[in-house]
């Protein structure tokens, strides 16, 4: 049997083939705009100096401009509720709290973070540095001493809900440390705090800790990760002194809105994960206190579901809110 096409219907099929291409074309034509890339700290920050490192490689991979823009506030929270209204021009670099538990620590910042951003590319991670005053044991009997001392001990953080707050409330839920906590407005009070002799331990970052402990202010127990760590040379992981299913690191990472289509966030992702891993952005990367490392989105999102599994259970249990 033969079919006849009329005039008219093969004016409407090359008119519709024509519709699809241009949308194709469309689709494929991503980014055709400049794109901004949002952080939510202010200039001269950790995530601002990993933003603007990243900004100009992305440029020539993305073929676009990138505009920086710094929108600071509620510990980054402002730029990620901008972040998830936004149109599929804009991404952001954040840090892990931003990307995880910001809506379980505060009930009241008014995006999701698990809902409205999608998780586009690790950057880099580091341990926290478990740290206590230069005079203290080291390794487990360090530990036998603090368990010994119950609550008589006292660490600090900068702040409750911080990691360093969050994490040494994990570290006290998985072994027999019950130091009390004590909050200051940041790092650098808290490391006073231990030199002072008002507190006994903390968790630091690497950048600050290892810069004391090599000049003899503090004594460097052990790394939050699972392994040792590269930015922390010589230190033992929590895992190896006897601290069973620990595993925490502070990271930051890439995340876009809900409105970016899934195929441009995986070329972002790649564009990333080859810049990161990168010999001149791995040593920029360090030089910042960062481990380098790039990931696809679903390694981001393995992060992210570990990171609201382990910290989610100890906010939920102990009703910690952000202050």
């Amino acid at each position: 049997m033969t079919f006849t096409l009329s005039r008219r219907s093969l004016l409407t099929a090359a008119l519709a083939a024509s519709c699809m291409a241009t949308s194709a074309f469309a689709a494929d034509n991503w980014p055709s705009k400049p794109l901004h890339l949002i952080v939510g700290f202010p200039a001269g920050s950790s995530p601002d100096l990993t933003a603007r490192a990243l900004a100009e490689p992305l440029e020539k991979a993305l073929g676009q401009t990138i505009i920086v823009e710094n929108k600071v506030g509620a510990g980054g929270n402002i730029a990620g509720e901008y972040v998830a209204k936004a149109d599929d021009h804009t991404f952001s670099v954040m840090i892990n709290g931003n990307m995880t538990i910001a809506k379980l620590l505060n009930p009241a910042v008014r995006y999701n973070p698990l809902t409205d951003l999608q998780p586009v590319s690790l950057i880099g991670v580091a341990p926290l540095v478990l740290v206590a005053p230069a005079s203290a044991p080291e390794g487990k009997a360090f530990f036998d001493a603090a368990a010994k001392a119950g609550s008589k001990w006292s660490y600090g953080s900068p702040g409750v809900g911080t990691v360093g707050h969050l994490g040494m409330e994990l570290l006290k839920s998985r072994s027999k440390l019950k130091p009390e906590h004590i909050p200051y407005a940041g790092y650098p009070q808290v490391f006073n705090g231990i030199q002072g002799g008002d507190l006994q331990l903390s968790m630091l970052p690497p950048a600050l800790a290892m810069a004391q402990i090599q000049a003899g202010k503090l004594r460097g127990i052990g790394v939050t990760s699972a392994a040792r760590s590269p930015l922390a040379p010589g230190l033992p992981s929590l895992k190896e002194l006897g601290v069973n299913n620990y595993d925490l690191e502070i990271w930051n990472a890439v995340a876009a809105p809900k409105s970016m289509a899934k195929a441009h966030v995986e070329r972002l992702a790649a564009a990333v994960g080859e810049i990161v891993r990168s010999p001149e952005m791995r040593a920029r990367l360090a030089a910042q206190g960062w481990q380098a490392v790039g990931s696809s989105p679903e390694g981001l999102t393995n992060r992210i579901d570990a990171d609201v599994k382990a910290l989610g259970t100890i906010i939920k249990e102990q009703n910690i809110r952000a202050q």
